[in-house]
């Protein structure tokens, strides 16, 4: 049987690349969705969630010397299929885990091969506008963000249905098998490299650019917001805002579908205004709505911020993945993994803000991280405006 019917091999490898997008983004928020579940079943404090959360980010700090070994050993393609199949497990290991020094062994684990898969997937979505000089990222984007709904709307049928975190979790991996069998056929081989500027390092890696490293600083605060959504919006809903255990996912649901709306129209903002246009704009309106939720408070107010971070977040990844793969490999290397850095890492630092004042204080520091992005933004080269 033939998974891709489809004749044109930009399409085809598109809708494979999209696959892996969409599988990422909806294993991450489908464990991030039942936090408070496993908080409860565990009985963890605000401080040991973030901590939970931290295990994630130390994971993925773990995979970066490793990720550059295994992309050159297995290539982005086999990499990508491995890291998919290991997240699948891992979710299932994390509803099993018995207790809170197990489920912090798992969480390093997930942070692990989440770092694989961001930067193979993104290393396949690079290749894919080379080879067919076709601007296609943000919308392979707005499929994660499209998991991510998927995920959060899975969530809210499951926890009306069953308090169950094991079958919510076993229905998920089902999901994730398929999206991991639909990318598979039509992934793309890695090319061999280009000949590139020789480096005075042994290990062929040289020193960021201070351009690289603007890059990396937006990439990490722009997932810190990013992730701060998936990770807090359900608890910040259902325990400040008062909303029923049914709606706190929906917190995730709105967010995540505002950005696959935008996702699906930035790559014309992007030649309309300008990547950098865009950025800036993007992340002070994320920055703006935020607090105003959090000012106004309310379930109605709390879902109209979140919306807002949606929209204004919803382009940053994809423009600054593009600038990266234009300074070289080893730039989309280091952006990519600062970007894995952010999505895992902030939301814990959240908790601690959280445990030691309230989740209102902890979320504002998420709108300082957009207001860091739109900073950043100015000391970047990015791709002019085609028209």
């Amino acid at each position: 049987m033939r998974v891709f019917p489809v004749r044109d091999p930009f399409r085809r490898s598109q809708l494979a690349i999209a696959a892996l997008f969409c599988s990422l983004g909806f294993q991450y928020a489908t464990w991030a969705s039942r936090i408070p579940a496993v908080k409860a079943d565990l009985g963890l404090t605000a401080a040991e969630v973030g901590v939970l959360l931290m295990a994630a980010g130390i994971g993925a700090v773990a995979s970066f010397p490793l990720v550059p070994v295994l992309m050159k050993r297995l290539g982005s393609a086999r990499l990508a299929l491995l890291s998919a199949l290991c997240l699948t497990l891992l979710l299932l290991a994390l509803a099993l885990a018995p207790d809170y020094p197990v489920a912090l062994l798992v969480m390093v684990a997930d942070g692990v091969f989440v770092g694989c898969l961001n930067v193979a997937m993104n290393a396949q979505g690079t290749a894919l506008e080379t080879r067919f000089a076709r601007n296609t990222m943000a919308r392979l984007h707005a499929t994660f963000s499209a998991g991510s709904l998927l995920a959060a709307l899975l969530a809210s049928g499951m926890n009306a249905a069953t308090s169950s975190v094991t079958e919510h979790f076993g229905v998920a991996a089902v999901v994730l098998v398929l999206l991991t069998a639909l990318a598979r056929p039509g992934l793309l081989e890695d090319e061999a490299p280009a000949a590139e500027k020789p480096s005075k390092s042994r290990t062929g890696w040289s020193l960021p650019s201070r351009v690289t490293l603007w890059m990396c600083c937006a990439m990490a605060f722009g997932t810190v917001t990013e992730g701060a959504m998936n990770d807090w919006s359900a608890l910040y809903l259902r325990e400040v805002a008062k909303s029923t255990a049914e709606l706190a996912p929906m917190g995730i649901a709105v967010f995540s579908g505002m950005m696959v709306l935008a996702r699906l129209f930035a790559d014309g903002w992007r030649s309309r205004w300008g990547d950098g246009r865009v950025v800036l704009l993007g992340s002070a309106l994320a920055a703006a709505g935020l607090a105003f939720a959090l000012l106004s408070g309310g379930v109605a107010a709390a879902l109209i911020g979140f919306a807002c971070v949606g929209l204004g977040c919803a382009a940053v990844t994809p423009c600054v993945y593009v600038a990266a793969a234009k300074q070289g490999s080893q730039a989309l290397a280091l952006v990519a993994a600062m970007g894995t850095t952010g999505l895992l890492a902030g939301p814990p630092i959240i908790g601690f803000v959280a445990s030691s004042s309230s989740l209102v204080w902890g979320l504002g520091v998420v709108a300082a991280a957009a207001v860091v992005v739109s900073l950043c933004s100015t000391r970047i080269q990015w791709t002019p405006a085609s028209g």
